[in-house]
C-alpha cells in the first residue's frame, strides 16, 4: 500500500498519540515513549513504509535543528547553579555504566564469545552513536554475521530501560511529594538553586528583555538559534572533543541567565510540543532498520547482556548514590539514562511528575529535583561516555 504524506504523518501522530492516552490511564507505569515504540516496531514489520518518518516531515534536515533549538531551551529551563549542582548525578550515571561493563565484561565473557560480546557493550552503555561505531567497526573487520548486532542491542534495550525508569521516578516522586507535603521545600533543594524557590523572582539580568510587543515566535526562534549556531562552533573549536549537544544545554542556561534568551522560550514560541513529537518519532524510526528475523536470531545474547547490565548498573549506582544521598530509585533511574537518552528521558520524566503531583506547585517541585538530574545523567552517559567506550571498544575488535 502507498502512503501519501498526510497519511504517513496522520500514522504517525497515531502511534504517538496512543501512547500517550496509555501513559495517561496508567498514571505513568507505562511510559508512553514504550508504547509508541512498539506501536513503530509493529507498523513496521506490518504495513508501515520504512520511510514513514521522513515522508511525514521528520526526515535528517528537521532533526538537525530540532536536537540543537530543543537543547537550548532546556537550557532555559534550569539555573547555572543548578546545572552545576547535578555533578552528583553525572558521578552515579557513569559508575552505573562501569557496572554494565563489568558483568557484561565478566559473566558475559563466560557465556558469550569475544566479539558478541565487544560489539553489544557500547551500545548498551549509549545511544545511536555508539551503536553505529560499533555496526561500521564490524564491518570494516570483516565480522559481517554481527553487524546488525549493535543496532539491535540500541534497539532492545530501550524497551527494557523505559519502563523501569518510570517505575524509579513515581517511586522516588511520591517520596519527594510526601516530604512535600509534611515538612515543605527540602533545603537541599532550595541550596541546589531550584526554579521552585525562584519562581516570581525579579532581578535584573545584563541584557534587558525585549518590549513584549517583539517577543514573537519568529523573534524568539532566531536567538535560540543563534545560540545553537554558536555551540555548534565552539565545539569545531574543540575539534568535536566536546559535544555540540553539550554546548547547546550549557549556552541555553548561560544565555538566559544574561537575559539573551526567554525563560522557557520554545514554550513562548508555541513550537516545544510540535518539535519534542518529530524528534521523538525520528528516534522511533531507527526501528525500521531490523527485521524480525534478524532480532530473532540474536535475541539471545542481547536479552541476556541487557539483564547483565541492568543489574551491574543497579548495583554499582545503588552503592555510589548512596554516599551522596541518592535513594536507589533515584541512583538507579539517572544511571538508565544511558538506555535512552534524550528525548526520552524528558518526557518519560514530566510524564511522572504530572501524574504523581496533584497541584502545579507539587508538579513544579519534583521537575525542579527530577528533570536536571536525568537530562545531565543522559547527556553524559549517551551523549559521552557511551561514544568514548564505542571508540576504545573498536580497538578491542
Amino acid at each position: 500500500m502507498v502512503f501519501t504524506s498526510v497519511e504517513c504523518f496522520l500514522i504517525v501522530m497515531a502511534f504517538l498519540l496512543i501512547g500517550e492516552v496509555v501513559s495517561e490511564k496508567t498514571k505513568a507505569y507505562v511510559p508512553s515513549v514504550f508504547i509508541s515504540a512498539v506501536l513503530f516496531l509493529i507498523g513496521f514489520w506490518t504495513f508501515a513504509p520504512k520511510d514513514i518518518v521522513v515522508r511525514a516531515s521528520f526526515g535528517k534536515e528537521f532533526i538537525q535543528i530540532t536536537m540543537s533549538l530543543l537543547l537550548v531551551h532546556l537550557g532555559t529551563l534550569m539555573s547555572l547553579r543548578k546545572l552545576i549542582a547535578q555533578w552528583k548525578a553525572v558521578v552515579v550515571a557513569v559508575c552505573g555504566i562501569c557496572g554494565i561493563m563489568a558483568l557484561t565484561m565478566s559473566v558475559g565473557l563466560l557465556l558469550f564469545d569475544w566479539h558478541t560480546v565487544i560489539a553489544a557493550t557500547p551500545p548498551l552503555t549509549g545511544g545511536i552513536v555508539a551503536a553505529l561505531l560499533m555496526s561500521e567497526g564490524l564491518k570494516a573487520k570483516g565480522i559481517t554475521t554481527l553487524a546488525v548486532l549493535p543496532i539491535a542491542m540500541f534497539i532492545t534495550h530501550s524497551f527494557f530501560g523505559y519502563p523501569i525508569t518510570s517505575w524509579c521516578l513515581k517511586k522516588e516522586g511520591k517520596r519527594i511529594v510526601k516530604g512535600f507535603r509534611e515538612s515543605g521545600p527540602d533545603p537541599k533543594v532550595i541550596k541546589e538553586g531550584s526554579m521552585f524557590q525562584d519562581e516570581g523572582n525579579s532581578r535584573k539580568k545584563l541584557i534587558p528583555a525585549l518590549p513584549e510587543a517583539y517577543q514573537t515566535a519568529p523573534m524568539i526562534l532566531f536567538k535560540v538559534i543563534l545560540v545553537s549556531m554558536l555551540a555548534g562552533w565552539l565545539s569545531k573549536l574543540t575539534g568535536g572533543a566536546v559535544n555540540q549537544y553539550v554546548i547547546c544545554l550549557i549556552l541555553g542556561v548561560v544565555f538566559c541567565e544574561l537575559g539573551f534568551l526567554e525563560e522557557q522560550s520554545l514554550v513562548k514560541a508555541g513550537v516545544f510540543n510540535w518539535l519534542i513529537a518529530g524528534l521523538l518519532a525520528y528516534v522511533f524510526s531507527q526501528l525500521s532498520s531490523v527485521t524480525p528475523s534478524q532480532l530473532l536470531g540474536i535475541i539471545g545474547p542481547i536479552i541476556v547482556l541487557i539483564i547483565l547490565g541492568i543489574l551491574g548498573m543497579f548495583i554499582m549506582s545503588m552503592l555510589v548514590g548512596k554516599h551522596f544521598g541518592f535513594s536507589k530509585e533515584m541512583a538507579f533511574a539517572c544511571a538508565l539514562t544511558a538506555l535512552f537518552g534524550f528525548p526520552a528521558d524528558y518526557v518519560i520524566t514530566t510524564e511522572v511528575c504530572k501524574s504523581v503531583g496533584t497541584t502545579e506547585e507539587e508538579k513544579n517541585y519534583l521537575v525542579d529535583i527530577l528533570l536536571p538530574r536525568m537530562l545531565v545523567g543522559g547527556f553524559m552517559t549517551v551523549s559521552i561516555a557511551s561514544v568514548i567506550i564505542a571508540s576504545i571498544f573498536l580497538k578491542l575488535l
